[in-house]
């Protein structure tokens, strides 16, 4: 029997332009708005100290993963510093410019080294049983988050997880289309929280892609690729639960509400 795989990828490589943009309403404390100065939301102290990273770490490897690598920029030597000081398997990844996930995602190929691997964003917590889901399925795959379950469970307003892409999912459950900034949204769709696991295929696609609308390399684009050109087939892993956002400084205070169903 094959085994899973014990490897996650973090992206971390954002500008955090939102993150540091004042807002006058956020109720940030003095170390919080140090963090938010730079940009760097996954060293966010989200509930007390202890930061937004700390927490994937966790849920990460309650769901069984154990060796982690973070894509970040030549700037984000504050990321390397706080990280010597976790006790997790971590090493670091290089994306040379913010040119999108799919680039990202490609500055992760050595770490790889062949074997399948979970893709996860660095502004998010994901719940433990979504991405143990992932891990158990041991084969090609995403999380397909309920819209209406996320409107009730999480942070995020209705009028941004709107604007998320939607997937199309097959009778066998596989996906079969990613629809980004869909025109109409239907109530009991399910979207694309950018949490994946892939083979190194994916590499190859995300070499093929051109740049979306927005001048980037989105790893949507190449899991579409990959679909039409791979025949690569992405079982979908249902979930009802919620996903905790962090793009602005509102966000912080926001996630506090509903951070207990995220952590054991």
């Amino acid at each position: 029997m094959e085994l899973k795989t014990k490897k996650a990828v973090i992206l971390a490589r954002g500008l955090g332009t939102r993150l540091r943009a004042n807002d006058a309403d956020a109720n940030l404390n003095s170390e919080q708005k140090k963090i938010a100065s730079l940009g760097i939301k996954t060293l966010m102290p989200v509930r007390g100290d202890k930061t937004l990273l700390e927490f994937i770490f966790e849920n990460l490897s309650k769901a069984g993963f154990s060796e982690f690598c973070l894509v970040i920029g030549n700037e984000h030597q504050a990321i390397r510093d706080f990280c010597a000081s976790l006790k997790y398997k971590i090493s670091f990844a290089i994306q040379e410019k913010p040119l999108g996930t799919a680039d990202a995602v490609l500055a992760a190929e050595d770490f790889a080294s062949g074997e399948k691997f979970l893709v996860v964003n660095s502004d998010n917590l994901y719940p433990i049983n979504a991405l143990q889901g992932l891990r158990e399925l041991n084969q090609i795959g995403f999380v397909a988050f309920s819209r209406k379950d996320l409107m009730e469970k999480s942070n995020i307003s209705e009028e941004k997880i709107n604007k998320f892409a939607t997937v199309e999912i097959n009778e066998d459950g596989s996906l079969i289309k990613i629809v980004e900034k869909p025109e109409t949204v239907e109530e009991n769709s399910f979207v694309s929280m950018n949490c994946w696991l892939f083979s190194p295929k994916i590499f190859a696609a995300c070499r093929e892609i051109k740049p979306s609308s927005r001048g980037e390399f989105e790893i949507a684009s190449a899991v579409q690729f990959a679909i039409d050109n791979f025949s690569e087939k992405f079982n979908a892993i249902y979930s009802n639960e919620g996903v905790l956002d962090l793009s602005s400084r509102a966000d912080v205070g926001k996630i506090s509400v509903y951070f207990s169903n995220f952590v054991n």
